[in-house]
């Protein structure tokens, strides 16, 4: 099938290149001249585990293009994926300037052909007709251009074609929210849990169940015996919502875990065994129980905000959603009170903490706990050092201050008081703790993510302080 992508950030790319991947013909689009340059040439523009080698195998086979051409990636496209960013506005909405102009584009494009034009963003609950609304504006503006230079006759009278002024595009409205995790995207992609399309158009999912038969029958899941993968048909603002309550559950439940890890901390219990012990329950599960710095990333802190934004626009004040973002900014800072009580003053202390982004296998560092974590360590007088495996590769220093970025771990280690594991990179279990310790003033560690091996830490010479342990 034909498709187009509007937007080659996380989502778009990842959606462009594994349907590329699956044999179906894709164009990208994005307004950036540079990225669309460096896409051409096979390069990823964001680091995400197996990405570039489907990008590159794509490009080979001739299945993916990239472009800036709004209006040539409208004309190839049987369906039109918008995948552009939604960024948190102040108040906890949502900015869908970028929707917006992308909508009012397609619009301003549309030829007689069919289409269905998917919001692959994260969108307000109720977009689907909004877009409808604003591609039919961007039509109506553009059938106006064409008509101008006829409206007048050589008598000066009026001339209005019917032909040109009351034809209908033909197009629907889908919602086909992502589920993608940021560093397992791609196998996200091809392994997903559920396929959600929203729509009351029964030849726009028609054309999605044809669009996704090679994922749905899992043609490249990493396990092919298993039941297909379940399609959720429904209406449009029940699909967005879906995308909506899922994260602001997942994040409920991690904030519910730490709260839980404060309060054995004050009562002399592990929350690792309590996290087991409940998670065994098969209404509970174990996923998403881990304590630690709580969450960030560009996904459950803008949906939980926009969650409770759209709450308080329909006179709801959503209180267990508000309560879950308090534990979480709450809890970014724990790891500076567990080391306040370690080393009493941390006025002209050095700490080093390993990791930046908000999770590990990605660049990403929207909403990191780090950066919260340096602006309180900065504002204490403390000098902060950190080392990650991707950002200390890259270089890459954009919304970081306040932090020397070191080039390994060792150096990291060099002449700290005390260590903290912010990211919960898979290397971090196989360093070499014992020559770090013997680098550092005070051996000490904080493990934010209690991923470490207490004892071997302790082994190692380290002084181990874990999160609700």
């Amino acid at each position: 099938m034909r498709v187009c992508v509007i937007g080659t950030g996380y989502v778009g790319l990842v959606t462009g290149a594994c349907l590329a991947h699956v044999g179906h013909q894709v164009v990208c689009v994005d307004n950036n001249e540079e990225k669309v340059k460096l896409m051409k040439a096979g390069q990823s523009p964001i680091f995400e585990p197996g990405l570039s080698e489907i990008l590159q195998a794509a490009i080979q086979v001739g299945t993916i293009a990239f472009t800036t051409d709004l209006a040539a990636g409208v004309t190839h496209g049987q369906i039109l994926f918008i995948a552009v960013g939604t960024p948190a506005l102040p108040d906890g909405g949502s900015d869908t300037r970028y929707v917006e102009a992308v909508a009012r584009g397609i619009g301003s494009h549309l030829d007689s052909e069919y289409k269905v034009i998917v919001n692959k963003s994260t969108v307000p609950i109720g977009s689907g007709d909004w877009v409808r609304m604003l591609v039919m504006d961007g039509y109506a503006e553009q059938r106006v251009e064409a008509v101008a230079p006829v409206l007048a006759g050589g008598g000066g009278e009026e001339i209005r074609p019917a032909s040109l002024l009351t034809h209908e595009p033909k197009f629907d409205v889908v919602s086909n929210p992502e589920f993608l995790r940021e560093g397992s995207a791609v196998y996200d992609t091809f392994n997903p849990d559920r396929i959600v399309l929203g729509s009351s158009s029964e030849p726009a999912i028609a054309l999605m169940q044809e669009l996704y038969i090679p994922i749905v029958e899992r043609q490249y899941a990493e396990n092919r015996s298993l039941p297909s993968v379940p399609v959720v048909v429904t209406d449009l603002s029940s699909a967005e919502m879906i995308k909506y309550a899922a994260n602001a559950f997942l994040a409920t439940k991690i904030s519910f875990i730490n709260e839980v890890a404060n309060i054995c901390d004050r009562v002399g219990a592990d929350v690792v065994e309590v996290a087991k012990g409940i998670g065994l329950d098969s209404r509970i599960g174990g996923k998403f129980l881990q304590a630690g710095l709580g969450w960030g990333g560009s996904c459950f802190p803008k949906d939980v905000s926009a969650l409770v934004h759209t709450a308080d626009d329909y006179g709801y004040e959503a209180h267990l959603l508000k309560a879950a973002v308090s534990v979480n900014q709450r809890q970014r800072l724990m790891v500076v009170e567990k080391l306040q009580q370690v080393l009493k003053i941390l006025k002209g202390k050095t700490v080093g903490l390993l990791g930046l982004t908000f999770k590990p296998n990605t660049d990403d560092l929207r909403d990191a706990p780090a950066l919260n974590i340096i602006e309180q360590l900065s504002r204490l007088g403390t000098k902060v050092k950190a080392y990650d495996p991707i950002i200390s590769q890259t270089g890459m220093r954009h919304g970081i201050s306040d932090v020397i970025v070191e080039t390994d771990p060792d150096r990291l280690a060099d002449g700290c008081d005390a260590l903290i594991l912010v990211t919960d990179w898979q290397e971090f279990r196989n360093l070499n703790y014992v020559h770090m310790a013997g680098l550092m003033h005070s051996p000490v560690m904080i493990d934010g993510r209690n991923f470490l091996d207490q004892k071997a830490l302790e082994k190692a010479g380290f002084r181990y302080v874990g999160i609700g342990r």
